[in-house]
Order: C-alpha cells, then sequence, then structure tokens
C-alpha cells in the first residue's frame, strides 16, 4: 500500500502544471461573478484552470459568511485545500481565501489559520494577479488586503463565465445603502456603486456571443440600481437597454425590494419581450412590528397589495421571495400573520431562513431571542404550507406547453433530460423532467416546446413537442 501510495504521489507531480489554479467559489452568485473576474485576470497572466486541486499550484477559496451555516462552510473547505500544501497531497504553493470571510475576519484567520498564504477581501479581488507575483518575489509584508470596498468589475475587465454556456450572472451593481438590522452585507460589500447602463449591454452582448441565452441580474439590491447614477442610467433606463441584446432570449431579475416596486416598473416588465414574468422580490416578514424591527421601509399591507397588483397585470408572473423565522421579538401573533401573507400572495418559490445572531448587526442585541425549538417548528409549519402551494401551483401547468431551456441529461439517467422553464432559475428553483422526446434530437442549450404532463414536489415532467417549420 505504502508503495502504491508513492507512485499515486508521483503520478500527479507528472501532472502537475506549472501556473494552474483551483477555484473554489461558495455562497450567492454575486461571488460566483467575483470568482469569474479573479479566474479571467489570471487566464490572462497564463494560469490554467486545475479539475483537481492536488494538481493545482495556487488555490483559491471564494468565500461566504453571510450566516452560520456558511462561515462554517468557509472554514471547512479552507482546511481541506490547506491539506494540499503538504507535498505528499498536493504541489499547491499558494493558498488564497477571499470574498467575505477574508472581508470580515481577515485579521483573526491570520492567526488561526497560519497555512494560508493570502486574505483579499471584496473590494480587492482585481488586485489577485499582482498580489500573487508579489507574494512569489517574497515582496509582501502582510498577508490580508483588505479596504473599504470601493471597486467594481466593467465590461473591459476580463471574465471567465464558468456557468454553463447558455446561462450567465450579470452583476449590475455592488454594494447596498440598506441598513437592514439582520444583515452584515453593507458592512461587507461597501455602499452601493452602480455601473452604467452602457458597460452593463456591452457586457451582456459579449456575453451572448459566447453562447449565452439567459441573462440573470443581480447585485445586492436591484430597486436601487443607479441611484448614485444619473437619469439615463436609472433602472427603468437598465430594462429598456436590455430590449436591444438581440441574442438574448431571457432575462430574470433578481433581489427588487418590494418597496420601491412601483406601477411603472409593473408596467414596463408587462410590456417587456426580453424579461421573464419572473420576479425576486426579498419581502422578509409579513409583521408591521417584525419589519420594523428589521428595519425594512414598507408594511405588510402594502407588501401585498403591491405583490397582487403586479400578479393582476402580469397573471402569469412567477414570484420567488425569502423569509426569515424567529426574528428576535416574533410572536405567535406575528408568525401568524407571515402565514397569512404567504398564503395570500402564493409565492411559487419561497427561500425560509431561520435567524441566527449575526455579531456586528443591530439585531444581534435585540430582545427576546426566540428559542430555537420554537425556530425549528415555526420554520416546519411554513416549510408545509409552502410546500402544498408550491405543488397546487405546479398543478396548474399540467396540460400547458411552456418553453424550456435544455440543459442536458439528468444527472440520475441519460433516458431523461433536464430544462427549466423561464419561471426556474437556474440552480434554485427546480427543474423540467423531459421523459418523452417525440423522435426529436434535442441538445444542450436549445430552446423547446414541453408540454407537462406531471409533477413532482417542486419539478415538472414534461414531453418534447415537435416544432413544424
Amino acid at each position: 500500500m505504502h508503495l502504491d501510495s508513492e507512485i499515486s504521489v508521483l503520478d500527479k507531480k507528472r501532472q502537475f502544471v506549472e501556473k494552474s489554479v483551483f477555484f473554489t467559489s461558495l455562497g450567492c452568485s454575486k461571488n460566483l461573478v467575483d470568482s469569474q473576474v479573479m479566474l479571467g485576470y489570471m487566464g490572462l497572466d497564463g494560469f490554467s484552470l486545475a479539475q483537481d486541486p492536488s494538481l493545482a499550484e495556487v488555490i483559491v477559496i471564494n468565500t461566504c459568511s453571510f450566516i452560520d451555516a456558511a462561515k462554517q462552510e468557509s472554514i471547512e473547505v479552507i482546511l481541506e485545500m490547506a491539506d494540499y500544501k503538504n507535498p505528499e497531497n498536493g504541489a499547491c504553493k499558494a493558498l488564497v481565501v477571499s470574498g467575505c470571510m477574508a472581508q470580515r475576519y481577515s485579521l483573526d484567520l491570520e492567526k488561526e489559520m497560519p497555512e494560508v498564504d493570502l486574505f483579499i477581501g471584496t473590494g480587492e479581488y482585481n488586485k489577485i494577479v499582482l498580489l500573487l507575483k508579489a507574494f512569489e518575489e517574497n515582496q509582501l509584508t502582510k498577508k490580508s488586503f483588505v479596504e473599504i470596498p470601493k471597486y467594481i468589475h466593467s465590461e473591459v475587465d476580463p471574465r471567465l463565465n464558468t456557468s454553463p454556456f447558455y446561462t450567465a450572472w450579470l452583476k449590475v451593481s455592488e454594494g447596498c445603502n440598506r441598513n437592514c438590522t439582520f444583515c452584515i452585507i453593507p458592512t461587507l460589500r461597501g455602499k452601493l456603486r452602480s455601473r452604467s447602463v452602457e458597460s452593463l449591454i456591452k457586457e451582456s452582448n459579449q456575453l451572448t456571443e459566447n453562447g449565452v441565452r439567459e441573462l440573470n441580474i443581480i447585485s445586492q439590491d436591484l430597486s436601487d440600481y443607479g441611484v448614485d447614477l444619473d437619469h439615463n442610467n436609472d433602472l427603468l433606463q437598465l430594462l429598456k437597454g436590455m430590449e436591444t441584446v438581440e441574442a438574448v432570449d431571457w432575462v430574470r431579475l433578481f433581489y427588487f425590494y418590494p418597496d420601491q416596486l412601483t406601477e411603472e416598473i409593473m408596467d414596463c416588465l408587462a410590456a417587456s419581450k426580453k424579461i421573464c414574468s419572473y420576479l425576486d422580490t426579498p419581502i422578509q416578514h409579513f409583521s408591521d412590528s417584525v419589519l420594523k424591527r428589521m428595519n425594512r421601509k414598507i408594511t405588510g399591507s402594502e407588501i401585498t397589495r403591491r405583490m397582487l397588483l403586479l400578479k393582476k397585470k402580469i397573471p402569469d408572473m412567477i414570484l420567488r421571495t425569502s423569509v426569515i423565522v424567529g426574528f428576535p421579538g416574533e410572536t405567535e401573533e406575528d408568525f401568524q400573520k407571515l402565514l397569512d401573507g404567504v398564503e395570500s400572495i402564493r409565492f411559487n418559490h419561497l427561500g425560509i431562513f431561520r435567524y441566527s445572531d449575526e455579531e456586528g448587526t443591530p439585531a444581534y442585541n435585540l430582545q427576546p431571542k426566540v428559542p430555537a425549538d420554537v425556530i425549528d417548528q415555526r420554520f416546519d409549519r411554513l416549510h408545509e404550507l409552502q410546500r402544498g402551494i408550491s405543488k397546487e401551483l405546479n398543478q396548474a401547468l399540467v396540460g400547458k406547453t411552456l418553453s424550456v431551456l435544455v440543459e442536458g441529461p439528468h444527472e440520475e439517467t441519460e433516458l431523461l433530460w433536464s430544462g427549466r422553464h423561464a419561471g426556474q432559475a437556474p440552480e434554485i428553483d427546480g427543474q423540467v423532467i423531459i421523459n418523452d422526446f417525440s423522435d426529436q434530437k434535442i441538445k444542450t442549450g436549445d430552446l423547446v416546446n414541453v408540454e407537462i404532463t406531471g409533477l413532482l414536489d417542486y419539478d415538472l415532467i414534461g414531453k418534447v413537442i415537435p416544432s413544424f417549420h
């Protein structure tokens, strides 16, 4: 066994390529875009992408620290990757930690994780090549490069789209001007800074030239887009600008706060030929007292009014939202208002988060705390309610024909294929499972018509409808 392991190590060393990087991106899609820009810069400098961390000269972990579970995952991955600095396990010469955890805890992590060579903050990721060169030449006098975040990439920055070729995330702004009491993001990402409409349209066209058919518009707060720019670069101008990106089929909007959802915006969405009837709008709660303690600028009744008006203007609108259960001071009456609101609006997709204390946020000091067992119970009750709603909404699609973006063979069997309709975002909203091709030849990235014939809890099942020209 010992000899076999020595041979295995030698084989790996023979496969090792200088200037190779293994990349792990954790957390949200915004973080993924940062990772793709870092990879773009490293690619320009001659780095190749290693598929195995044991074969990489540089390992980068772009971390998340939004909630406890994300922090724990980041720490576990860092420790796992640190093993590849041992010559018996890998060829790593530089272990880099970037992103939100580096921004938030770099000095503490320096003490706790001496095996990490560089910590790069959320506003310094464009400097990764310069920092690696300085590290290689022993010119660095410190490990942490964390400043107040001010940078945001543009269309002139290199970017390697690591998502499937037919889809991409388009980050329109960075940072956040809101001060929700439970959220650490403004501390980690800085004040809002928006890109110009012109920059975003140029990048959109660049992405479609490489085969992208759907663009997912992301930011920390889409509804605040452009408030730091002039009137030619506001949200309406951005939405109208997306209509000019000829090669894109679907544009999907995320992180649009309900207090900014005006009738003018609703009418713009209703008239659009490119923007999907899909909106991600993080409401967090329906109880006025909880919303007030969260420092949200809207009431539960106003959220309900706007959501129902949007559904009236766009009857096929797919709504995604996120809520928090167990916020400090949340009573049973408050929670019932949350249940009632969810039942009234009937969201298609609902992300439920258990409240957890985050040091550095105002909510950390709010009392009384809701016991963990009560939070778990409320989570389960809301989850069960939403499960029924999602199933009923999906049931209403049975018998209808939907345009579906083909993603490839199903992960469990090549007898089935997977895809998504316009109301299903990548990775988070379920999928359409295709079990009947009607002798049609389909390939990944195709848009095909699929008749929905059945459903699971969150996924749909359907057959391809032949297209006649």
